[in-house]
């Protein structure tokens, strides 16, 4: 959809009355904005050889916001009207009274686009959308006999904003997304395992319906499920970890990259404040968020303040260079925003949140790194974790894991949970990998009850004295 007049030609709201009602809003503010939102979405699960569930969903509204200080008055409803967005006026203008602070400027514009100005749900009828999850249900369990469950899934959405500044000036962003995944669970002897992959970004679906794409993703879940069946209890101590390229630079976005989010540090609760010049990490650990990678399920042309993304570096060979900022935290920190403002809908304020968060390769070859463990375990896949942030302590669990035996690869393993601390995770980095990967494009940020898309990646790491939890005897 390609109306950029889009919520007041389908509203019938007049802009000027809106503009002076936003301008009310903030006047005697600090910052502050109108965010308009309409969105469409819809998903596909497929399981037991069937179609199970299909889902449409439409909607809108907008978030009216006024910052005076630290504090903030936010205001949001799904009725686009002007009578509602007066309403919200004269709810948030509360947060200014008696205080006298300069409206900050507006953010620069670049008209950079990551990605196209379409709707991914018409790029494919739903006839072709359940006939690939049926596809991919035939192929998998055509390429093993031991496959007896296959579950596939199918979502798109598209994000229409438009972003209202005191003076008049406004944004508009229009946001696709797409996701596929599939697992598989085998049966052999009795015993059951499962594997699974996925992958999106910000497209339409031609990507994904294309063959050579999901049968290497059904090929892959199909490996990991395998790989687990012959797999042996994991062992349990003090040892070296090597983590492998990609999605477990999701232990990298947990227990680093929140603590490197703005509002921590401005409010001193995170275990990186007051580090900034400081070495946190081994030399060689290079930390960056980027939210300006082509089409990436992390990336934003703007975030949801207006501000255009960046690559910001959060650590540079080891010394703490800076934090990711939405507007408000980095007004009050004295620094410029990074472009990291993000909300879940209009529905929910905007935080300093991650978008694309990755460590830089290094110069060691993967194998080189595997050939120099005299004992330890290798990690390819995470699934679930947990962190707290005041500190970084971390446990995290390995859906994918092996033993290292004088530097070769050994078994799979089964029940490895990697537990410790990031910052002191950081500096425990001995030799890293000039295979840096981004994850295939799966990831879901939580914070604060809200949940936005993000990517992670890092390259082929070399950990020493980290704990691993196990269940051998």
């Amino acid at each position: 959809m390609a109306d950029h007049d889009l919520f007041f030609t389908r509203t019938g709201m007049d802009r000027s009355r809106v503009q002076q009602s936003v301008d009310a809003a903030l006047k005697g503010a600090d910052d502050g904005e109108l965010f308009l939102e309409y969105s469409q979405s819809e998903s596909f699960a497929f399981d037991d050889g069937r179609l199970k569930a299909a889902s449409f969903d439409t909607s809108q509204g907008f978030g009216l916001r006024a910052v005076a200080g630290e504090a903030t008055g936010y205001a949001h409803a799904s009725d686009l009207s002007e009578e509602a967005i007066q309403r919200a006026a004269d709810t948030v203008r509360a947060v200014s009274h008696g205080y006298s602070g300069t409206i900050a400027g507006a953010p620069a514009r670049t008209n950079v686009k990551l990605y196209p100005d379409a709707d991914p749900l018409q790029s494919a009828g739903f006839e072709k959308k359940v006939k690939l999850l049926e596809e991919m249900n035939a192929y998998a369990r055509g390429k093993d006999a031991r496959v007896r469950q296959v579950s596939a899934s199918l979502s798109g959405s598209w994000q229409r904003i438009e972003i209202l500044r005191a003076g008049g000036a406004h944004y508009t962003d229009i946001r696709p997304l797409v996701r596929l995944n599939v697992s598989v669970v085998v049966e052999q002897n009795g015993r059951q395992e499962s594997g699974s992959y996925g992958g999106g970004g910000r497209s339409g679906y031609e990507t994904y319906l294309d063959p050579s794409w999901w049968q290497a993703g059904v090929d892959e879940a199909l490996r990991q499920a395998l790989v687990n069946l012959e797999s042996v209890p994991a062992p349990a101590g003090e040892m070296t970890v090597v983590l492998g390229p990609g999605w477990p630079g999701i232990l990298l976005h947990e227990a680093i990259g929140h603590g490197l989010e703005g509002d921590f540090n401005r409010k001193k609760t995170s275990a990186f404040a007051d580090l900034l010049g400081q070495r946190v990490a081994a030399p060689g650990v290079t930390v960056v968020d980027d939210g300006t990678i082509d089409g990436r399920r992390g990336s934003l042309s703007i975030d949801d303040e207006g501000t255009p993304t960046s690559r910001t570096v959060l650590i540079e060979d080891g010394i703490l260079k800076g934090y990711m900022q939405d507007r408000q935290n980095a007004r009050l920190m004295g620094v410029a925003p990074t472009g990291n403002g993000r909300r879940e809908s209009h529905a929910a304020p905007v935080m300093p949140r991650m978008t694309n968060t990755y460590m830089i390769a290094g110069d060691k070859d993967p194998g080189e790194i595997l050939g120099s463990v005299k004992k330890g375990i290798y990690a390819v896949n995470f699934g679930g974790g947990q962190v707290d942030i005041t500190n970084g302590k971390f446990v995290f669990s390995c859906t994918e894991a092996y033993r290292i035996e004088d530097g070769k690869l050994g078994a799979p393993i089964k029940g490895a949970t990697l537990i410790g601390s990031g910052p002191e995770a950081l500096t425990r980095v001995t030799m890293i990998g000039n295979d840096m990967k981004l994850d295939t494009g799966v990831g879901t940020c939580g914070k604060n009850g809200q949940s936005v898309p993000v990517g992670v990646g890092q390259p082929t790491l070399r950990l020493d004295g980290l704990t691993v939890g196990g269940t051998a005897a």
